[in-house]
């Protein structure tokens, strides 16, 4: 194992599979001569050459176009946008083109590609930078939508994507790149769709995924000095998201709490809270809480926005709610 940078990890899955196949490809905004907006890229155009790492004008919705046509055609390009809310010039090509394309051609073309970049809040970037769109993704049948929260999961999950023969949505954020993990340094995959136990605990489940289960680790610390304890399950893949897991948690713990950083209404905690409710409502001795960002655009004033993102304290407090009510 060898700790390295989130940034180093999406660099190496890139660049490994890379060196591997030459239909895969890099493009998009100042990933060759710049390294990378956040530096993701770094060294792989002087490794892979201008034909393979390419930049390319400001142009979201042509140069995803570009990759949905090439992947068509035999490519595995990997399309990287400075942020996914740029990806919003760009999502006709998405959901109209790369997640259909396979149905509407009656299975004469498959579209493996990857689109990446980072989601979310990212500090004072205001309101039309800083927002989360995994529900919105994840609402449209042909896509799978993963969003790691550290290292390890990165890398293995963003080779498991680029190997996939369907277009995958692959979400980071500006506020983890420089995060550090163990990760292995033989190759290793993890597959798309399996969420992972990051702690075992027995008295209340909290779901999350992403940078935003930083908050529930927090909270599971505090919680934990009041003899509280919590089983952390992240989700890692959005879609397809892996169900089971959660209802085993459930029935072990009987209480769920679900941490998301995105608006409440019509997100990926509501359909967690939805399926939850058919499939194990026997065992809920409590009310399920959600936990998301506030109703309104994401503010520019830092202490605004401290109020406007989820936290540990709230996470505390929705634990605390559902064990004691």
């Amino acid at each position: 194992m060898k700790t390295i940078q989130f940034r180093e990890a999406i660099q190496q899955a890139m660049s490994e599979e890379m060196r591997k196949d030459d239909t895969i490809y890099l493009m998009g905004e100042e990933v060759a001569e710049y390294n990378g907006a956040y530096k993701a890229s770094k060294g792989m155009l002087d490794e892979f050459g201008p034909e393979r790492v390419i930049d390319t004008p400001i142009s979201e919705l042509g140069f995803s176009g570009i990759g949905i046509g090439s992947a068509m055609n035999g490519n595995r390009p990997i399309i990287e946008f400075m942020t996914f809310n740029f990806a919003l010039v760009g999502i006709d090509q998405i959901i109209n083109n790369a997640a259909k394309m396979r149905q509407m051609s009656g299975g004469q073309f498959n579209i493996p590609i990857v689109f990446r970049g980072p989601t979310g809040s990212a500090g004072q970037l205001a309101a039309t930078h800083s927002q989360a769109f995994e529900s919105w993704f994840a609402n449209c049948p042909g896509l799978k939508v993963i969003v790691p929260s550290n290292p390890y999961d990165a890398k293995g999950l963003l080779k498991a994507a680029i190997r996939d023969d369907d277009p995958v949505i692959f979400m980071e954020s500006e506020q983890m790149y420089g995060d550090k993990g163990e990760v292995p340094e033989e190759d290793y995959i993890i597959p798309i769709g399996v969420a992972d136990i990051k702690r075992e605990g027995t008295d209340v489940t909290i779901v999350s995924f992403g940078k935003i289960i930083k908050e529930a680790y927090k909270a599971a610390d505090e919680l934990e000095k009041d003899g509280i304890s919590c089983e952390i399950i992240d989700l890692r893949t959005v879609r397809p998201l892996d169900y089971e897991a959660i209802y085993k948690s459930v029935k072990k713990t009987n209480r769920l709490v679900i941490l998301e950083e995105a608006w409440p209404f019509g997100n990926v905690a509501t359909e967690i809270t939805y399926k939850v409710q058919e499939n194990a409502f026997d065992y809920l001795d409590a009310p399920i809480i959600k936990i998301n960002t506030a109703d309104t655009p994401a503010p520019y004033s830092p202490e605004l926005l401290k109020n406007w993102l989820p936290n540990s304290e709230d996470v505390v407090k929705a634990v605390k709610k559902v064990l004691y009510k």
